[in-house]
């Protein structure tokens, strides 16, 4: 009986190759965060409070992002054997969640003053709302390249989103009450923005919780991989397979391959490994190579 180990050459995980643009993108959004408090408050205008409790969940969710960074690159422990790569899931999860609640707060609001409507500041709201969308249009152009690889970047990428939307929508609803004075169209608005980031913000919710219920990865087929392995000469039988994500970036699998020949069973480790990176990008692999017997003595243990 034989078994075999496969694993990167490190260097992080996705979202740690992105710690420069999640600092840069922190540092402004927390400086124009005070900026839109203000400007909503001083001009009374929901979408803008709106859109500043979102950049506020972006403050959180990008310092959150960050922690889990620094988490995930300490390394293993005898207690931790995988050490705290899933704090990036964590901290996604955690994202996506505070975003859902603020967008039931923002509709509460919004209802409320469609029932009383209060005066609302055009031009100031307007600039406010200008000087935000530029911040947001930077700080997504940092953030987009790791949202690509990291479901905790793609959550804090998500909810700049959110924000520069929002932007646009207050630059929307100030015009209308400038040039129309219908300040009804700011609790609609305020409205709209905290609908329009939903539906993303729940698929991240659910890649999350894929996540930590080690359910197989999106983007690998079991069935195929299954088929794969069988396919690996000398290979007469596949169980026990698991295929799992640690973090984003980071698949990981595990499986015991039954061969007709112990003798070949160090070209078929080899060969499965292979396998698993070249065809799935999984550099995680624990395979363990047995002949009929012991996989027919593991079966009636099962039984």
């Amino acid at each position: 009986m034989g078994a075999g180990h496969g694993h990167g050459s490190g260097g992080g995980t996705s979202a740690s190759r992105h710690k420069g643009s999640l600092k840069w993108a922190l540092a402004m959004t927390g400086t124009f965060l005070v900026v839109e408090v203000v400007g909503g408050l001083w001009t009374g205008s929901l979408a803008l409070l709106a859109d500043a409790a979102h950049m506020a969940t972006d403050v959180g969710g990008l310092f959150m992002a960050l922690v889990a960074v620094r988490f995930a690159e300490r390394p293993a422990t005898p207690q931790m054997t995988y050490g705290y790569v899933r704090t990036e899931v964590l901290s996604a999860m955690a994202n996506a969640v505070v975003l859902l609640v603020v967008t039931v707060f923002v509709l509460r609001e919004a209802w409320a003053r469609l029932s009383e409507p209060i005066e609302i500041l055009g031009g100031p709201m307007l600039a406010v709302a200008v000087a935000g969308l530029i911040v947001n249009l930077i700080s997504m152009r940092m953030l987009r390249a790791g949202s690509k690889e990291s479901l905790n970047l793609k959550g804090a990428y998500f909810e700049v989103l959110a924000d520069m939307l929002g932007s646009v929508g207050v630059i929307l609803a100030a015009l209308v009450v400038m040039l129309t004075g219908w300040t009804i169209a700011d609790p609609i608005i305020g409205a709209a923005i905290g609908l329009f980031i939903v539906p993303r913000t729940w698929i991240l919710l659910k890649s999350a919780l894929r996540i930590l219920l080690e359910g197989a990865p999106a983007h690998v087929d079991s069935g195929l991989l299954r088929q794969r392995l069988i396919d690996v000469p000398g290979v007469v039988d596949v169980h026990d397979l698991h295929v799992w994500t640690l973090t984003s970036g980071l698949d990981a699998m595990s499986g015991h391959l039954v061969v007709d020949d112990m003798a070949r069973a160090g070209e078929v480790l080899a060969a499965a490994r292979d396998a698993m990176h070249e065809d799935f990008g999984i550099t995680h692999a624990t395979i363990q190579i047995e002949d009929a017997a012991v996989a027919q003595t593991e079966d009636s243990n099962h039984a």
